[in-house]
């Protein structure tokens, strides 16, 4: 497996990426909510991108149609945004992809319209702790099953099942490229984590089974018995002595922060 390793010139370009993919997460916050069509928010999320100077990078990508991914309810990821409105209580997962001076930022945040049940408020809990329980770990010598193993567990420990079709990857100036980054498995395999290396880690949990379908868009994942599916993702730069989070969001920094230090 041919994994690239950063230069500190591409990681500078990285860092760039990463925070602004973030901020896009950060800014369009305020407008989710009841009544709002994902369509709309894919529009605001459009301008933004290319206002920045950055090109929104799931746009045509293998005829993708739109800038961002709107996940709701029971739709895993790649849910395409569309002219159904947003109701109370509706959980959502947007996925922003930026390509800026040549290089990806990628990264997701779970949202709430309005008010949400105990049982999604739950379940997106579980789901970003599995990812913050992933990236503590990471350091060079690490292999990639270590940390999938600590994810799988955590979700499964809490009675919900960890997605196996999709995963996260490493990225650059290529979108996708290796390592894959499979959120289930067994510490001790894979490959081993070294300097420079980035990478996603994307974990989905569903509340029921762990089973998806594929729409016939082509696109559009859902949980086949529709239970309820949340998802968190980050972009990560493998340090010397540890792990540096590209898509780090200034909501989150305190929390992580903290996690990180405490490993």
């Amino acid at each position: 497996m041919d994994i690239s390793i950063k230069t500190p010139e591409e990681i500078e370009k990285m860092r760039a990426a990463g925070r602004l993919a973030a901020s896009v997460l950060e800014m369009i916050g305020e407008y989710v909510k009841p009544g709002v069509t994902t369509e709309e928010l894919d529009d605001i999320c459009h301008k933004y991108i290319t206002d920045h100077g950055a090109y929104p990078a799931p746009l045509n990508y293998h005829g993708f149609p739109k800038s961002i991914c709107t996940s709701v309810n029971h739709c895993v990821c790649h849910g395409i945004p569309g002219p159904k409105k947003l109701k109370d209580g509706d959980i959502m997962n947007i996925d922003v992809t930026v390509k800026l001076d040549g290089y990806h930022g990628d990264t997701s945040k779970m949202f709430v319209v309005g008010k949400p049940s105990i049982l999604s408020e739950r379940l997106i809990r579980v789901t970003q702790e599995s990812l913050y329980e992933a990236i503590k770990m990471i350091k060079p010598g690490v292999r990639l099953g270590d940390f999938a193993e600590v994810i799988q567990k955590h979700a499964e420990s809490h009675g919900y099942s960890i997605v196996r079709e999709y995963c996260g990857h490493g990225i650059g100036a290529v979108f996708h490229e290796d390592p894959q980054i499979v959120h289930y498995g067994t510490a001790g395999t894979g490959e081993e984590l070294k300097a420079g290396m980035c990478f996603t880690i994307e974990p989905m949990v569903n509340a029921g089974k762990r089973h998806t379908k594929l729409m016939k868009d082509g696109w559009t994942v859902l949980t086949k018995d529709r239970s309820l599916s949340a998802q968190w993702e980050h972009t990560l730069l493998v340090t010397d002595d540890g792990v540096e989070v590209l898509t780090l969001r200034a909501e989150e920094q305190d929390q992580l922060s903290r996690v990180i230090s405490n490993s």
